[in-house]
């Protein structure tokens, strides 16, 4: 699943782009950890203890244990590796009090905290540990004491908090252990807080026991989740990029769309979505896919924020698809209490009409560019490539088809899909080896002294080897979701303790005055400043808690019933955009590295392309249907739109409502739109996706009205085509005839 969640602070990775670092650099800082050991026994540990953590996780999907025990060595692997893997401040920049210390110590430089690690970070890391053992240690005795807390489990509790928050300043930058830490404080300073948000106080033992000791704190359902699902898809995803499936579903891509105007681009936004069925991370999709199409893009004539625009879009929407979603389809699911298959039911339609029509906003930016497609010689046989690596499918068909036919667990289908994906790359080095040896045999460059016992266990050796670095590769990508499960399970056990949710909907209530619409835009944007610094997974998991339950009771208060799933994936949403969102995203600063581009420019060129995104929640929110949602029982069940006409419907005067949006932001459709054909597709956009508005007021039904949004788009359509013919012919350019032309039509 590649990386589910960004995993770097800010100012590290603004830094390195300042300092104009490669990819490569951006990589290693912000996916995998900034620090690499020169000292072997260090990088030994390390790699080890990824290791027992990926064999821990594999061991428990098929034996499972106590699920408050799981969740203790999930964590304890997760925190240990946080400060052996993580420095404490960035090294390009070190704070005062290092610059102070290598005045007195000579020869002391805080730069090279990379390559060792200090003594303090040994014990954090040991402490750490111990304390989110502790729960495994003494569970019996916890069990007879729950709720009346001994000072040990105080002082370990307190330890594990104030650890916890270091881990996620280290990891994920100061957002979200800033946040965490403002939510703790709120248990204490209650008392002395404006009315609307003041409460009685918590005492500081109540506080350990129900952060430290329960299930509703930090060992609540979003570490529950991470410990029981996410590993698995994350580590099925690292063994997937390490067999070569990440590189295949480029190619591909590639060779199917490169021919096409804008070729490059549109294999960028294939890529990303492809990836983003296993990957949930935008920075990662980034990364991996715009090393290679972003410096093809500005060869076919993108300008460079464009270029880097356009991957970001393409990689931002990639927690979007699923089955994954960023492991936020796994935590949905168990928070609103729907099975898994219902969620990713719901989230389907969305993804692809998002998709497409990046796709679409992609060919506009190529007409108005006036870019050519690239030549067919320099362009791999489609049929080829996809014949080539067509076995990385098999993993993927195998997790859908527990998933989807079987209706199994998640965690089954993760299982499965990862023990094929194990024979694959046990075998495929082998395989093309042996085959490898057939044709040089039959093309008669066979070396005579080729040893082929060696050659073919070199083979099988580079396959094991494989699966070494994708095991470790999967724990390293899990450290942040585990430190970012575990620290949004502190906002969540405050929230839970303290009924903050209740003074949170008098609050928004009050802000915004009843009104929905403006309810709806203070929750976006309170995602969206929220997400700027925190991974996705753990965003949602915050906004999820505060104001998904927000949105539906406000709603039912105003008459409008809201389903809990669109609350929930409204907020998703909004999560997500935050990555490409200056003056902070971190998906657009990785994008801006690669291409040379200006930062700040290219996250707000990627945020105009994601305004077909930001729209879409706002249209699911009132129009359910393209969640597939027909209505709601008397007790709130959900009844599922299951007609498959209807659901065809959907979808196609869906994709004519977002192409008349992007059309409309864009400014062009064939030709360059003028102000009012602006403003007619706009209104396109509105009476296809929200008919309701007119229905009132027109005695025509939602499909008339729909069908009638659809046809004003065809016919602009068409006429603008007409209009370029004319103007393509010879005496087009003849300006009496021209205006005589115009006027005609």
């Amino acid at each position: 699943m590649g990386r589910p969640d960004q995993s770097a602070n800010n100012n590290g990775t603004e830094k390195l782009i300042e300092a104009g670092k490669l990819p490569d650099d951006i990589v290693t800082v912000v996916e995998a950890g900034p620090r690499t050991p020169k000292n072997r026994s260090a990088y030994a540990v390390i790699i080890l203890l990824c290791l027992l953590w990926s064999g821990y996780q594999i061991y428990i999907a098929y034996h499972p244990i106590n699920s408050h025990i799981a969740r203790a060595w999930h964590l304890g692997f997760a925190i240990c590796l946080a400060f052996l893997a993580y420095p404490a401040y960035n090294q390009l920049k070190p704070p005062f009090w290092v610059r102070w210390i290598g005045k007195i110590l000579p020869g002391y430089s805080g730069k090279q905290i990379r390559s060792y690690i200090p003594l303090y970070d040994i014990v954090f890391a040991v402490l750490a540990t111990a304390s989110a053992l502790y729960i495994w240690w003494d569970y019996e005795n916890l069990i007879f004491r729950q709720g009346m807390p001994s000072t040990m489990d105080i002082v370990m509790g307190t330890f594990l908090i104030v650890l916890l928050l270091e881990a996620a300043r280290r990891c994920l930058g100061p957002a979200l252990a800033v946040l965490a830490a403002l939510f703790l404080l709120y248990n204490f300073a209650g008392p002395h807080l404006p009315e609307i948000l003041r409460h009685r106080g918590i005492p500081l033992d109540f506080v350990i026991s129900d952060m430290y000791l329960s299930t509703t704190g930090i060992f609540g359902v979003p570490l529950g989740v991470a410990t029981d699902f996410v590993f698995l898809f994350v580590l099925f995803g690292a063994l997937l990029d390490k067999a070569g499936g990440g590189k295949y579903f480029i190619d591909v891509a590639f060779s199917a769309l490169g021919g096409y105007r804008g070729g490059p681009a549109k294999a960028a936004v294939a890529a990303s979505g492809l990836t983003g069925l296993v990957s949930g991370s935008s920075i990662a999709n980034t990364v991996t896919t715009g090393t290679f199409t972003i410096p093809l893009m500005k060869k076919l004539g993108f300008p460079a924020y464009k270029a880097a625009a356009v991957e970001v879009a393409a990689s931002t929407n990639g927690q979007l698809m699923p089955p994954i979603m960023g492991a936020a389809a796994f935590i949905m699911a168990e928070i609103i209490g729907l099975p898994y298959l219902d969620v990713v039911r719901a989230a389907l339609l969305p993804a692809l009409l998002s998709y497409l029509t990046l796709f679409y906003v992609v060919h506009l930016e190529a007409l108005k560019l006036d870019l050519k497609a690239m030549p067919k010689k320099d362009l791999p046989k489609f049929l080829k490539t996809l014949l080539r690596g067509c076995h990385f499918i098999i993993p993927l068909m195998v997790l859908l088809w527990y998933l989807v036919v079987f209706r199994r667990s998640p965690v089954t289908a993760a299982l499965m899909a990862i023990e094929s994906l194990l024979v694959i790359m046990f075998l495929q080095r082998p395989i093309i080896a042996f085959l490898s040896l057939g044709v040089r045999k039959k093309a008669g460059t066979l070396d005579p002294d080729l040893n082929l016992k060696q050659f073919l266990g070199h083979a099988f050796f580079s396959g094991l080897q494989d699966i070494w670095d994708g095991l470790i590769a999967g724990a390293k990508n899990m450290i942040s979701v585990g430190i970012a499960t575990a620290t949004a399970g502190i906002i969540v056990g405050v929230v839970t303790i303290t009924g903050l949710v209740g003074r949170f909907i008098t609050l928004i209530d009050v802000i915004s005055m009843g009104n929905i619409v403006l309810m709806l835009i203070f929750t976006a944007t309170t995602c969206l400043i929220l997400g700027m610094g925190m991974p996705t997974t753990a965003n949602y998991i915050v906004m999820a808690t505060l104001t998904a339950p927000v949105i539906v009771q406000l709603g039912a208060d105003a008459g409008l019933v809201f389903p809990i799933i669109a609350a929930h994936l409204f907020v998703f949403y909004f999560g997500i955009l935050a990555d490409d969102t200056p003056p902070v995203g971190l998906a657009a600063y990785a994008g801006a590295a690669i291409a040379g581009s200006d930062p700040i420019k290219t996250g707000i060129q990627g945020f105009t392309y994601d305004m077909r995104t930001a729209v879409l929640p706002f249209i699911f929110i009132f129009n359910t249907e393209i969640l597939m949602i027909s209505g709601l029982t008397e007790t709130g069940q959900i009844i599922w739109l299951d007609s498959i006409p209807k659901i065809t419907w959907v979808f196609f005067a869906g994709l004519i409502a977002m192409f008349a949006f992007a059309s409309a932001i864009q400014g062009y459709l064939v030709r360059h739109c003028h102000w009012y054909e602006r403003l007619i597709l706009l209104a396109v956009f509105i009476i296809t996706f929200r008919p309701g508005i007119l229905e009132t007021h027109m005695p025509l039904g939602r499909e008339t009205l729909q069908i009638i949004g659809v046809l004003i788009y065809l016919g602009l359509f068409g006429l603008q085509i007409r209009q370029a013919r004319i103007k393509a012919k010879p005496e087009g350019n003849n300006p009496d005839k021209l205006k005589k032309r115009r006027e005609t039509v």
